[in-house]
Order: structure tokens, then sequence, then C-alpha cells
């Protein structure tokens, strides 16, 4: 069995931007996905499969900041590579027990993966939807920030 170990320390210890100059350019798929919780009066507030607030369509907004933040993930996460996306989408929907599911897909043909650019848009989105509805309530609970997939490079994941 391989041993594993961290990418991003250096033999010395030391904090290490991976080298990925050697690497084969591929296509690569991430998708991850945030749940958050509005609790039942936020919901039902809930039109047209959106929010409408004085600050505009919650999750209109949520969709725009999430593709934004995907494009920023390297200016947020230090040892991440800049990245320039070939798409990047998010959607969200209502699950069956009301909560919100915000999926955020993005897509590069490069040598480095883009599992962090799916889940800095998912939980950047989700946390748009905090920021739109904390006025009416301060009960909402950002439940999980997960990768459900990514595909291309030395290996493939799915949830």
């Amino acid at each position: 069995m391989e041993k594993k170990e961290f990418t991003h320390i250096d033999r010395s210890g030391n904090p290490n931007m991976v080298d990925v100059g050697q690497k084969k350019i591929t296509p690569r798929v991430a998708v991850a996905q945030s749940i958050v919780v509005l609790g039942a009066e936020i919901m039902d507030l809930l039109e047209n499969e959106d929010i409408q607030t004085k600050k505009g369509p919650v999750f209109q907004t949520a969709i725009i900041a999430g593709i934004m933040a995907s494009k920023k993930t390297s200016e947020l996460i230090p040892l991440c590579h800049p990245l320039g996306l070939d798409d990047c989408k998010i959607d969200i929907s209502i699950t069956e027990n009301r909560a919100v599911a915000i999926t955020c897909t993005t897509k590069i043909t490069a040598k480095t993966g883009v599992e962090m650019e799916a889940l800095t848009g998912a939980t950047v989105a989700a946390l748009t939807i905090y920021d739109m509805c904390k006025a009416f309530s301060h009960d909402i609970i950002i439940k999980e920030t997960k990768l459900l997939k990514k595909t291309g490079g030395k290996s493939d994941f799915s949830r």
C-alpha cells in the first residue's frame, strides 16, 4: 500500500505549492455541494423558486457570488494554483425536507484539478444566502459542504 503524504508540505516541513509542471493536461471536472437550512419562516417566503428581499433575489445573487468566488479561489486559499476555469455552474434547489441544496460544478482542461474551486463556489453561495436572509432570522444553518465528484488527473472520486 502506498504511503500517503500531504502534498503542500515540502521535505523540510515548509508550506509548498505543488509543482504541476510535469503533469499532463487533461479535462477535469469537480462537483461540490453545500446544504443550507433556512427554517420554515424563511422557506415560507419562497416564491417562484427564489426568495425576494430588498437586497434582491436571494438564490440568483448566490449563484453570481458562487461563480465569482470559484474564479478567485487562488486568492482565498494560499497554495491553490490560479486557474482560468472553462466553466462554472451553480444549481440551487429545494430538497424534500425543505433545505436548500447548492451544487457547484467546475470544469477545466489543465494540469491540476478544480475541486477547491467547486468547494469555494458552493460555500460562498451558501454564505451569500445566509447574508441575504440573516435580517429575517439567525436560525440559519450551513449544514455541510462536501465534494461529490471529481474526474481527471491521477484519480477519480465519487460519493
